[in-house]
């Protein structure tokens, strides 16, 4: 993977259980640079949908425990990915989800690292007692803007615009119910229906000017099922699920975690997969887009470091605290205060 956007844009240093993985110095909580016109969003240096494969694969031969499943094929027929470590059926298995739409890449980019460093032996003792699935890059064709769509109006430079939609203008976010497209089926029948997951993280990107009430931007914002026919069992393991995310970011210093508000659709993936398959889910949505046609939703390029140290603290902090059961202990009261995020007035 050549990519430059994990070598340019972070500068600082991330430890996950002893492993060093590059990332920026964040001066400012929950702040980092908007697109205004004048900062470049450049989406030539963001991992083409054929880089992520050469990279996987790359990383299969080096990694004895790690093994790549193709789950399915996108409309525009692209080879769908699922990267597994399957130490144990017994223990617990988290399975972490980006890219549904498009253009939301840089948690991509972060699982991505993620997955490099599982092989590095660092995490020695933790994936003896976790089963971790990643599916890297659900919509290809969004991604790739591989489309029937008009992307002329999206903004960025670079050699590609990258669309929430798929390949026919749809959503797959909105799919979960009937299932009509080739990636959600194969999420669906090749995953969810083959694997006992015990939780999912779905890992999106929001627009870039969201805020609490101190009226400070958010580095991001989390959400457990809200559908009224989700278990109770499954709620309350979403909530601690979202508080070993919380815990993870707040702790850092730069994070600015708020609450998603949500509806109750289950059409959505983190209600409907929590209804249909009993998993624990938690939606995490980054701040700001790589590519979109409104302004005041993408980020410039200077933001990319600390959205993908987000992501990757965000895998690192939930793998850890499954395998080793601190998830049970996580207090959920948190979520009666976390305040609820809204958009500045001004944007």
């Amino acid at each position: 993977m050549k990519k430059k956007l994990l070598t340019l844009t972070m500068t600082g240093a991330i430890i996950l259980g002893g492993t060093s993985i590059s990332s920026p110095i964040v001066n400012a909580v929950g702040n980092g640079p908007n697109y205004g016109g004048n900062e470049t969003v450049n989406t030539s240096i963001l991992t083409t949908y054929q880089e992520m494969v050469d990279f996987l694969e790359k990383q299969e031969a080096k990694q004895d425990q790690m093994e790549l499943e193709v789950i399915g094929q996108t409309m525009q027929g692209r080879d769908i990915h699922l990267v597994k470590y399957l130490f144990n059926p017994d223990n617990p298995t988290v399975l972490f989800l980006t890219q549904q739409h498009g253009n939301e890449q840089l948690t991509t980019e972060g699982a991505l690292e993620f997955i490099k460093h599982l092989g590095t032996g660092k995490t020695k003792g933790v994936l003896e007692n976790v089963n971790v699935l990643v599916l890297p890059m659900l919509n290809a064709d969004g991604a790739m803007g591989d489309v029937d769509i008009s992307l002329d109006d999206y903004i960025a430079d670079g050699d590609r615009h990258l669309t929430r939609y798929n390949k026919v203008g749809e959503d797959l976010n909105r799919d979960h119910i009937d299932k009509i497209y080739p990636e959600t089926q194969a999420l669906h029948e090749n995953v969810l229906q083959a694997y006992n997951i015990d939780y999912m993280i779905d890992l999106h990107h929001q627009g870039a000017q969201r805020v609490i009430n101190d009226d400070e931007l958010v580095s991001g914002s989390i959400l457990y099922p809200t559908s009224p026919n989700a278990d109770a069992e499954v709620l309350e393991n979403s909530k601690r699920l979202g508080a070993v995310v919380y815990d993870a970011i707040d702790s850092k210093g730069w994070g600015h975690i708020g609450k998603y508000v949500g509806g109750t659709a289950e059409t959505i993936g983190r209600n409907g997969i929590a209804v249909e398959y009993g998993i624990s889910t938690l939606l995490f949505e980054m701040r700001g887009m790589s590519d979109h046609y409104r302004e005041n939703y993408v980020l410039g390029q200077k933001s990319n470091g600390y959205l993908i140290k987000q992501t990757i603290t965000t895998l690192d902090a939930a793998v850890r605290a499954i395998a080793d059961g601190s998830i049970n202990e996580k207090d959920i009261s948190f979520w009666d205060t976390l305040p609820e995020q809204t958009t500045r007035d001004t944007e």
